[in-house]
């Protein structure tokens, strides 16, 4: 019963990531292309730039802002039983926390397993966070074990204030690894 249940999440995450693949396939043939529109585009910029602009004539964004799309945090939920995945900046920048919920206990071990080292990494600036230790309290992240519907936490050093408000990061603890988070 446990080869068929292996087979099974196997087949699940290749198809997911066929799925993930397949849209940047398709994502990357959306770009826009270069040319008689690009100049238009700039005459009519330079008429508007004299008008106060409205909510309405706001350019729409590329990227959603709110981090992840539907479809990725599903994916996250299935794949490894956890979802609300987010980033934040603490008050004075020096420390960036991730949160997560757990939905299923035995997919989401991996994120508290205490053999692995978590890392943040921000490949605009090029930085790698880990975990502080404090001599007296140890790594800033929980240690109980996850519980289902439970929200649980981990805080990266971030020296130097080098990753940012808006900075798109990804966590990486051992197996586990998610994309695209977007810096609170």
């Amino acid at each position: 019963m446990s080869a068929l249940r292996d087979r099974a999440q196997r087949r699940i995450k290749l198809w997911l990531f066929a799925c993930v693949l397949a849209g940047s396939i398709v994502g990357s043939m959306a770009l826009p292309t270069t040319g008689h529109a690009e100049s238009t585009s700039k005459a009519s910029q330079t008429s508007s730039a004299t008008k106060a602009p409205t909510a309405s004539s706001k350019k729409p964004r590329r990227y959603p802002t709110g981090g992840l799309p539907d479809s990725a945090r599903k994916s996250y939920a299935l794949a490894w039983g956890v979802d609300q995945l987010s980033v934040r900046l603490a008050e004075s920048g020096q420390l960036v926390r991730f949160d997560y919920r757990v939905m299923d206990v035995a997919k989401a071990a991996a994120l508290n397993d205490k053999t692995s080292s978590p890392y943040l990494l921000d490949e605009k600036v090029h930085a790698v966070l880990k975990i502080p230790t404090m001599e007296k309290v140890g790594p800033l992240r929980q240690s109980t074990p996850p519980a289902i519907g439970k929200s649980y936490w981990m805080v990266f050093s971030n020296k130097g204030n080098l990753v940012k408000a808006g900075h798109r990061v990804s966590v990486v603890i051992g197996p586990f690894r998610v994309d695209g988070l977007i810096v609170q």
